[in-house]
């Protein structure tokens, strides 16, 4: 990659990131970093744990930047109860955004009816919120199986579809992305993407971005519809802006 192509890569690269500390030794002091990374980078949103919520909101109050959290993560777990109920709490520490987990495992034993049930309980739980639905493309797999949950999700009120958790030993790829890409554009209503898991470098970010551009036309992306999910990339977008 040249470098010009870099930095038009770079420019539309890191106001889509949802900059993510989803690690297991995750502290105050490390999502105030991530705060003030995320204000001098200009990203979409954070995405953090569920009780580091609240610290986000305040320390990016009157920003613009979103908070995000994840819900039923990374299990995938099929408790909708407990599903909704930590979403409304999420939503009333100051969360804008909800990652949910897909029950993926009910939909690979033949139980769509179960997964579905956890996106509508969540979707009416999330209000005006986003709602982004984890999909685990890795442990799906086949693209057959990736496009039925991506309609699943969509039909149950979906805002964005998202590849992983990054917790599960295959992330994202340019084939799952694909696939969810395809039933988003058969759908007449607004959907978004999140890439998430396993984005690293300049290069990740660009192949998505081009894969992006060629299913949905050049002027699709935005961050209302096309996220970058992840942590090290934002060091290598920030490296190459020259910060």
């Amino acid at each position: 990659m040249t470098d010009p192509e870099t930095g038009v890569v770079t420019r539309r690269a890191l106001p889509l990131l949802d900059l993510t500390d989803l690690g297991e030794t995750c502290t105050e002091t490390k999502i105030d970093a991530l705060c003030r990374d995320a204000k001098a980078g200009g990203v979409a949103a954070i995405c953090v744990w569920p009780r580091f919520v609240a610290q986000g909101a305040r320390a990016l109050s009157g920003t613009g930047l979103r908070i995000a959290t994840v819900i039923n993560f990374p299990e995938g777990g099929e408790d909708c109860a407990r599903a909704t109920d930590d979403t409304a709490e999420a939503l009333r520490d100051g969360a804008d955004e909800i990652d949910l987990v897909l029950p993926y495992r009910a939909l690979q034993r033949g139980d769509a009816a179960l997964a579905r049930d956890m996106v509508e309980a969540v979707r009416d739980t999330c209000g005006a919120a986003t709602l982004k639905v984890i999909l685990e493309t890795g442990e799906l797999a086949d693209p057959d199986t990736i496009r039925a949950a991506s309609r699943l999700a969509l039909e149950a009120g979906a805002d964005f579809l998202k590849t992983s958790t990054g917790k599960s030993p295959v992330s994202a790829t340019p084939e799952a992305a694909e696939a969810m890409l395809t039933e988003i554009l058969a759908r007449s209503s607004p959907a978004g993407l999140k890439v998430s898991g396993g984005l690293r470098s300049v290069a990740d970010a660009a192949a998505y971005l081009a894969l992006a551009d060629r299913i949905m036309g050049p002027d699709w992306v935005t961050p209302k519809t096309f996220r970058l999910g992840a942590s090290s990339l934002f060091g290598a977008l920030m490296q190459a802006r020259g910060l």
